[in-house]
């Protein structure tokens, strides 16, 4: 198996375009094209977990943090990011980040928050703008059933719990072959009258590439009509954070206690205390204070999150308690998630779960 095939695999989970365009994941580091090892899954990639990927024998990292955020200027090993870069390449290990990605994926790092909490029914917290695309083509009629299925196949008209979902009106197309043309249908230098189908299939965005390959070689025509538009329609699997419900309501001090015990949190930032029992809680592992707005507006009991700053729990107005349990604390378990995504997919392949501490913070 080389590094691209686990990459392919890994993009199943958490696909690169529905991460945030400020991010940089994907590939860091490595050729595409080698043969892997071992994989050693990590929430962040720094020289001890370099070092243990070589004691494993693992040429793959895969990290949820991506180790190169910024641009590199210079690569002498004046600083950690240079430093875990030079090792890697000096011991060929390819990287590669997850990041955002797997934020934003409904299978991803609130999900296992969820999880871990027991919370059930979770639904997306702020669903991501511009994922879902709409595919208009034309076709001979008597090619569409054939054509539909082909982009099926790759993806397409997949709609919340309905497939095969399309669209198709009737009609008569026109054209003219030149003489460099090699016409399907019709004769060069002759106006040919088609009975065509107007074929319209939504898709996701991250399915777009295969949406053309399978458009371009399932299509009968030399040249292919087509236009894609990007829906205005809220996709409700990808996106930020999620809300979901406690089986009990519980109280507030009760429920610190639990976040304590199931998230291993030796402290919680918080809010000032509602009076009210806890039951609709809102998640978002890692800088989460973008979304108090949003899980304000779910009418969640409680946000938990990361990386508040003094004056945004001011922004809980009596109406939400914040919980600030740790960035580390968050997202510490998304490192589980991928091992056991990865092992599932990968049967009898060496991927490690690294035993490098990797939280910067320390409490006194």
């Amino acid at each position: 198996m080389i590094v691209k095939e686990v990459i392919d695999i890994l993009e199943e989970l958490a696909p690169l375009p529905y991460a945030e365009d400020f991010d940089n994941v994907g590939l860091l580091v490595g050729d595409k094209q080698t043969e892997v090892t071992g994989v050693l899954v990590t929430l962040d990639t720094l020289e001890k977990v370099v070092d243990e990927a070589i004691l494993k024998k693992c040429n793959l990292i895969v990290s949820f943090h991506p180790i190169i955020f910024s641009g590199l200027k210079k690569l002498n090993g004046a600083n950690y990011v240079e430093r875990v870069v030079i090792k890697a390449i000096r011991h060929n290990i390819a990287i590669y980040s997850m990041h955002t990605a797997l934020d934003n994926s409904h299978r991803g790092v609130n999900a296992k928050i969820c999880d871990i909490l027991g919370l059930s029914n979770p639904s997306i917290l702020m669903p991501q703008k511009g994922t879902i695309k709409k595919l208009t083509t034309y076709v001979p009629k008597s090619n569409e059933n054939a054509l539909k299925q082909a982009l099926f196949d790759a993806g397409a008209g997949n709609i919340g719990n309905y497939s095969h979902c399309s669209f198709a009106t009737q009609g008569v197309g026109s054209f003219k072959p030149n003489s460099d043309a090699n016409p399907v249908k019709g004769e060069i230098g002759t106006t040919h009258y088609e009975e065509e189908s107007q074929l319209n299939i939504t898709f996701p965005k991250a399915n777009e590439a295969k949406i053309l390959k399978a458009l371009f070689n399932h299509h009968p025509y030399e040249e292919v009509a087509y236009e894609i538009q990007t829906l205005e329609n809220i996709n409700q699997n990808i996106g930020m954070g999620m809300v979901g419900y406690l089986d009990k309501p519980m109280s507030e001090a009760d429920f610190f206690a639990f976040i304590k015990k199931k998230m291993n949190v030796s402290c919680i930032r918080h809010s000032e205390f509602l009076g009210k029992d806890i039951r609709k809680v809102a998640v978002l592992g890692g800088s989460g204070s973008f979304a108090i707005s949003a899980a304000k507006a779910t009418n969640a009991d409680i946000f938990i999150t990361a990386d508040l700053k003094y004056h945004q729990f001011y922004e809980a107005e009596g109406k939400i308690l914040l919980a600030d349990i740790g960035h580390y604390e968050t997202e510490q378990f998304t490192k589980n998630l991928i091992v056991d995504f990865l092992t599932k997919k990968i049967a009898n392949f060496a991927i490690s779960l690294s035993e490098s501490k990797t939280n910067p913070i320390k409490y006194f």
